[in-house]
């Protein structure tokens, strides 16, 4: 089976192609067969008064992609240039893996796998900046 496969808990919501779609009462699995379909788990989903540090910003770009409000054609230079800027603090072997991952990612047009490698360096600049407070 090709596509993309979700696993939804019961009632979690999911965004495909602008329609909120809720499970029912047991865990599910879809099959997502056409692709580039748009889609965002909303519980990953970051709002907009959340997008205070470099990775949320450019998560955030890949996330209105997926929910449509903004055109994969408007946000592929912004995506390309965040991640290019994080990757000149990122510099650790996994962050440069999961940066060019991202960027092969909007290159191709995968924005969910844009944004599923960019939220994997999220717990990194959490640290990051922890540390930096301190």
């Amino acid at each position: 089976m090709t596509g993309l496969v979700l696993k939804l808990s019961p009632h979690e919501r999911v965004l495909i192609n602008g329609a909120v779609v809720e499970n029912g009462d047991r865990r599910s699995r879809l099959a997502i067969m056409t692709p580039n379909a748009n889609i965002l788990r909303l519980r990953d989903a970051i709002h907009p008064e959340e997008v205070n540090t470099p990775v949320r910003r450019v998560c955030y770009i890949a996330q209105l992609v997926l929910s449509g409000d903004v055109s994969a054609k408007e946000a592929h230079l912004q995506l390309l240039r965040g991640i290019e800027q994080l990757s000149q603090v990122l510099t650790d072997p996994d962050s440069r893996l999961q940066l060019s991952l991202a960027s092969k990612a909007v290159l191709e047009e995968q924005h969910y796998q844009t944004l599923k490698c960019l939220r994997s360096l999220l717990p990194r600049e959490e640290r990051l900046l922890a540390v930096r407070q301190e």
